[in-house]
């Protein structure tokens, strides 16, 4: 972008006019499921005068005397994509991701939510402003589902952020997709939330017992609602009081009209990086993000720390207490794309060097190396490169079969899951194979594929897993949040889980392991779904529809 298109943009000359001709105020998308686009939203003001914004809901411009407008495209309606509690793997949390000083800031995000896919499959949004304007869209279902030209072209500005979710706390409906958007006094207010708040059930019952109004059930808007009661003391004191109040995991961004907001909490559980763009500024939960979009690393937002974008350039505040890091070492494990980097550590090394260590720790004798794919790749080319055992893909991965988690019957989900891997009979045949694996949550998934292999003619089937047994549920982000959900802590012994699954044997890495493969030391971890111990007290109850009517 040249200096004088860049200029025009910062300062919120450079518009566009909508297909209709009329005022941005009013302008809007057109969709079936629009009953009349030209009908506005009444103003109403709850008691603590915030109002927030339903996805969906088409949003009035602002009072006469305020010089803001808004626009909405009403979200893509889509179905119920809430998991059954009893789905088969861990699922990832959320991506966040956001960008200032690009004219096509809502574009960027587009592709940036793709690269951030894996974290969240549920639904999407993007909001974006251009200084004076602000825009939304969301929908559920994948990025590419909830996002079509038509709707994206209407996302004007220079700073976007945009969200890619799978619950922990809410329901998986329309109304609790994110970036939440909210409007109080003269600004509007957008958040973006990767983690999960601990202590969401006191902080909402005090804020609804003072008249504070919710518009939906997940724990993201008790922070707007706590900014709302400060923002007389000025927009930094708000966001500084207001996340001083809450507990737990976030790795959050904002939007306002002018600004870009990016903060983690002081523990740092779940990742959060800077970059640059073309001389602005991205924000995203991995950086995979930034390789997709061209953009560079800069480093990390540090634990505790809030960024904020504008005009000016950017702004560092660091208001909170140190407190003892936790990142959540599942992200390496499991959760972040191989080639990302995060906590200062490449996942796909990262991996590998697990798969060296449990070749140090276990071999049993076999003839092949193999994953099941996608999750155990690197640890299983890590394992066979240590033991120099052969490395084979003894299942092949379909990537074009739809999420069996929303099908609706139980048979229906086994199909789905076995559908996805398909053994290749040749290598399988009269062979003892050692399987590598991340993880064992709930055990299902493995038993389904163990029988497979045994049907195509398998000899012998072992198990290693490059990390100790999950035996404790996680709060802060996870989706396995009671120990019903966990074959570790229901079956006890190993060689119970063994017999479960259907395997000749089965092995953890030793905690020491895991870490060392890492770099890192032992405390810069939280380890509680390994060990029990957790940095902060989790809730009494974890259960993420504890709102719901």
């Amino acid at each position: 972008m040249d200096d004088r298109g860049k200029q025009a943009t910062v300062m919120g000359i450079d518009k566009q006019e909508s297909g209709n001709g009329k005022d941005p105020a009013v302008r809007g998308k057109r969709t079936a499921s629009v009953t009349n686009p030209k009908r506005t939203t009444p103003n109403r003001q709850p008691t603590d005068i915030w109002r927030g914004t339903a996805a969906g809901e088409r949003k009035t411009g602002a009072a006469p005397s305020t010089p803001a407008r808004v626009c909405s495209s009403p979200a893509a309606r889509g179905p119920h994509h809430d998991p059954p509690a009893t789905a088969l793997y861990p699922r990832e949390e959320c991506g966040v991701f956001a960008v200032y000083g690009h004219p096509e800031a809502a574009r960027v995000t587009f592709f940036g939510l793709f690269a951030l896919q894996h974290r969240g499959q549920e639904s999407a949004g993007i909001v974006a402003a251009d200084g004076c304007d602000v825009w939304h869209h969301k929908g559920m279902g994948l990025a590419s589902e909830v996002f079509k030209e038509d709707n994206l072209s209407r996302l004007k500005g220079h700073l976007a952020i945009g969200h890619v979710r799978y619950s922990t706390t809410g329901a998986s409906v329309l109304s609790n997709a994110q970036p939440f958007v909210a409007h109080h006094g003269q600004e509007y207010y957008a958040i973006g939330h990767n983690g999960n708040l601990t202590n969401t059930r006191q902080l909402r019952a005090a804020l609804e017992e003072r008249g504070s109004i919710f518009q939906s059930t997940m724990d993201t808007e008790v922070i707007v609602h706590l900014m709302a009661a400060r923002l007389k003391n000025g927009f930094e004191t708000a966001l500084t009081e207001a996340l001083g109040q809450v507990e737990g995991a976030y790795s959050l961004v904002m939007l306002t009209r002018h600004r870009i907001i990016a903060a983690r909490d002081p523990r740092g559980f779940r990742p959060l990086c800077l970059g640059q763009i073309n001389g602005g500024w991205v924000v995203a939960s991995e950086t995979c993000a930034f390789d997709l979009v061209g953009a560079t690393y800069i480093r990390d937002v540090r634990p505790g720390e809030i960024v904020i974008i504008d005009e000016t350039g950017l702004r560092s505040l660091t208001p909170f207490a140190e407190r003892q890091h936790a990142h959540c070492i599942f992200e390496l494990i499991y959760f972040a794309r191989p080639d990302s980097q995060i906590f200062g550590q490449n996942v796909y090394l990262c991996r590998k060097r697990l798969g060296h260590i449990l070749a140090r720790e276990y071999q049993p004798a076999v003839d092949l190396v193999m994953p099941f794919p996608d999750s155990g790749n690197y640890a299983a080319l890590g394992y066979a490169e240590e033991s120099g055992l052969p490395f084979e893909m003894g299942m092949i991965r379909n990537h074009y079969v739809g999420r069996t988690f929303i099908q609706p019957t139980q048979p229906v989900r086994d199909f789905g899951v076995r559908v996805k891997l398909n053994p290749v009979r040749p290598l399988l045949e009269g062979k003892r194979i050692l399987i590598v694996e991340d993880s064992i949550i709930r055990g299902t998934t493995s038993r389904n594929r163990v029988r497979n292999l045994r049907e195509n003619g398998a000899k012998e089937i072992h198990m290693v897993i490059s990390c100790p047994p999950t035996r404790h549920p996680c709060p802060y982000g996870i989706d396995f949040s009671s120990k019903g959900e966990l074959i570790a802590a229901q079956k006890g012994a190993v060689e119970e889980i063994a017999r479960f699954i259907g395997l000749d044997s089965l092995y953890y890495l030793s905690l020491r392991g895991m870490v060392a493969a890492t770099g890192m030391k032992t405390d810069a971890f939280c380890l509680a779904c390994y060990t029990g111990s957790y940095p902060l007290p989790p809730p009494a109850a974890m259960d993420k529809l504890c709102f719901e009517s």
